[in-house]
């Protein structure tokens, strides 16, 4: 069975925060597209949100605005299980409870949407690799932002993010779009 596994979708990425993903509201409207097809299919969402420890990025604070999930976001009762897990780390499976989850629920694969696509939903779905799930992303439900470095030179946001999924295709990740049915591209 494939889960949804739905990575920091946050305020602090929303054009108010302070880690900006431009094109944040066309990648919030597929998120919700694909929690929708879950929770109609009555498969498991693994809802996932990051809190900075107290030494790190002012973001992310635990009880702030930009911590919080995204309006409409988070676990609603009557469909399938749904659970929200909190996190310090880049990945997703490095929340104690996580795995154990998935596994109950009786998932081999997930489909995982969020943001940054370069940083905790690429760790997360490595992780999931590993671990030895079957693991496909929708591009369009992912956002990053731009980088600029000192030797390698910048990336605009867009740039970051498709070179992180190229790396996740490469490793096995099954990159699935809107017209593509996430279960089937995951399973086949």
């Amino acid at each position: 069975m494939q889960a949804l596994l739905v990575v920091d979708a946050q305020n602090e990425f929303s054009p108010d925060g302070q880690r900006t993903v431009p094109h944040h509201g066309e990648a919030l409207d597929r998120i919700r597209a694909r929690v929708a097809e879950a929770r109609r299919e009555g498969r498991p969402i693994a809802w996932v949100r990051h809190h900075n420890r107290p030494h790190e990025y002012p973001g992310f604070e635990p009880g702030s605005w930009g911590a919080e999930l995204s309006p409409g976001m988070g676990p609603e009762a009557g469909f399938g299980p749904e659970e929200l897990f909190i996190k310090d780390v880049f990945g997703a499976f490095g929340v104690a409870g996580l795995e154990p989850w998935l596994r109950t629920n009786g998932v081999d694969a997930v489909l995982v949407v969020g943001f940054y696509a370069h940083m905790c939903l690429s760790t997360s779905s490595r992780e999931a690799l590993v671990r030895g799930f079957e693991v496909a992303v929708d591009p369009a439900g992912t956002g990053s932002c731009a980088i600029d470095h000192p030797v390698l030179g910048p990336q605009s946001a867009d740039e970051v993010r498709r070179s992180a999924l190229l790396h996740l295709a490469h490793m096995g990740v099954t990159l699935v779009s809107e017209r593509s049915s996430a279960h089937a591209s995951a399973a086949g």
